[in-house]
């Protein structure tokens, strides 16, 4: 996120959640939470006043970690602050390797300071407690979304879906109060870490002036693009090479997938 983030001309400050040795597909891994030193630097940027146009949430090392961001995030947003609620715990149908019923509930209790929520359609799926299906109808997308903004999420969007037999993304924009989807083309290979890819271009374009649905068309043929250039690397699990890829980034006139409302 960073670099595809400063790229596109923002200023970054992180705040790791945990340290991580490796992508969690290789099956083993070490993770190191950093609890206490974000109740530090939390503390630190109080103190220095720091102030920020946009928070936007990753992974989470525990339950915890959810309640600290929930305080910190509520503070921010009554300033005006954008915040923006990646649930990275699931796909596929499935938890992540090292990720559990508590990591779902801390997600959920999260939800409610996010003014956009961007869950694939299995972590969409746990947060509302529903049942994961191979393909859903449009109805069924708007069922989900309304159940995401009963946990307290503004606008939403989830990826990975299947609608009609095609692959989409849906969302909602609370803006406008119009629902959408944007299909893709869907390109057979599979790379950790293409979700922090989409939320950083989806959340830079917004800060850009662009609208809900048009930063999300973009963020999704920006990622695309990513993918099809690395598709060939031989070890997938290190995820895309992103400095190579920076350059599709440099345009000023990003134009994205286009959506259709509901």
């Amino acid at each position: 996120m960073i670099p595809v983030l400063t790229t596109l001309g923002h200023d970054i400050y992180n705040l790791p959640t945990a340290i991580v040795s490796n992508t969690l597909d290789y099956g083993r891994f070490r993770i190191q939470d950093t609890t206490p030193y974000m109740k530090d630097t939390i503390a630190v940027w109080k103190e220095l006043g720091f102030r920020f146009d946009a928070v936007a949430t990753g992974l989470l090392a525990n339950g915890d970690q959810a309640d600290l961001l929930i305080d910190f995030c509520e503070e921010q947003s009554a300033s005006g602050v954008k915040i923006f609620v990646d649930p990275i715990m699931a796909d596929n149908g499935t938890l992540y390797n090292g990720m559990s019923d508590k990591t779902v509930a801390a997600f959920r209790r999260l939800m409610k300071v996010a003014d956009y929520a961007v869950p694939n359609y299995t972590e969409a799926v746990l947060l509302t407690g529903r049942e994961y299906h191979e393909e859903i109808t449009r109805e069924e997308l708007r069922d989900i979304i309304d159940d995401l903004r009963g946990l307290g999420a503004g606008s939403a969007v989830i990826t990975s879906l299947r609608i009609d037999r095609s692959d989409m993304v849906g969302g909602y924009d609370a803006a406008t109060g119009k629902y959408f989807t944007i299909p893709y083309d869907k390109i057979p290979v599979f790379f950790p870490g293409t979700g922090d890819i989409f939320l950083s271009c989806l959340m830079g374009f917004i800060m850009k002036g662009r609208n809900f649905p048009e930063a999300t068309g973009i963020a999704m043929r920006l990622v695309r693009e990513m993918v099809n250039r690395n598709r060939d690397n031989r070890d997938k699990f290190k995820g895309i090479m992103i400095e190579k890829c920076l350059d599709i980034l440099f345009s000023e006139e990003q134009e994205g997938y286009p959506a259709a409302f509901f």
